[in-house]
């Protein structure tokens, strides 16, 4: 197998533990490409058919080219979809920064709908390059009832032996591409042909790298027009890929407040 198989192959293997060893789960889909492949590979793991819900935790924020997605492939992968709102911002935390504070509305979205729908297991799209807080998290990585994340009290995971047992009132967050690259999504978005929304694509010397919300996402200089292109950028960047997040550029501490609150 090559180096693309192999991360295929250790990615289905977890979906399937997940879906062998916990109760009732979902897949969040944030409709990015991370959120993309992950749906790609659950599609894989259980012959074509998703055999959970996909929720889409709605902050009603997003670029049209996303809904359009969403409403298109939601329906032509057959899939059981959820969309859950968001609270207004005035619910989140005041002493967070403008743009975590927008975000934030997610993490209590987040808190409603696991209570609403029972989930004890929801799968994410998130990998460990992408930020350093997010590289402290295990492929199955349990949250307190509040939904908060206790960075310091995590399982061992070795030899892929991953601990899938855990107390009744709490939820566990299933990551099977936490150890992709952001080359590798698009390495594998390519050879797999999945559908992409074209504002990763450069228009006018400017594309988006990281797909959020609107008001809190910009786009970064690029001639990259291709998926080919991408990837050949992706080779020599030195930019962070959440550069466009602008609440990675407020307070040092924001986006782990966030996370340890139950930011995805």
């Amino acid at each position: 197998m090559d180096h693309l198989d192999q991360l295929e192959a250790e990615s289905i293997y977890i979906l399937r533990e997940a879906f062998a060893k916990l109760d009732n789960i979902a897949i969040l889909w944030s409709l990015g490409k991370d959120s993309n492949v992950v749906l790609w590979l659950a599609r894989k793991a259980f012959f074509g058919h998703v055999p959970f819900p996909v929720m889409h935790v709605d902050t009603e924020k997003k670029f049209p080219e996303m809904y359009a997605f969403r409403d298109r492939y939601a329906k032509e992968w057959g899939l059981n979809f959820i969309r859950e709102l968001c609270p207004p911002v005035e619910d989140t935390d005041p002493t967070l920064p403008p743009a975590s504070r927008s975000a934030a509305r997610k993490t209590l979205g987040l808190q409603a709908a696991v209570k609403k729908h029972g989930f004890n297991g929801l799968v994410a799209g998130i990998r460990r390059d992408e930020e350093a807080i997010r590289a402290k998290e295990r492929y199955f990585s349990p949250r307190g009832a509040d939904n908060s994340w206790n960075l310091k009290d995590q399982p061992p995971e070795f030899w892929n032996q991953y601990m899938t047992s855990f107390p009744k009132d709490v939820h566990v967050r299933v990551h099977p591409i936490l150890h992709w690259t952001e080359i590798d999504i698009w390495r594998y978005t390519k050879r797999e042909n999945i559908p992409l929304i074209d504002l990763y694509f450069s228009k006018n010397g400017k594309r988006y790298r990281s797909l959020g919300d609107q008001d809190i996402t910009n786009p970064i200089s690029s001639n990259a027009a291709t998926l080919d292109e991408i990837i050949e950028e992706l080779e020599t960047t030195r930019i962070p890929e959440r550069s466009g997040r602008a609440m990675d550029h407020e307070s040092e501490d924001a986006f782990e407040r966030l996370r340890a609150a139950g930011y995805l």
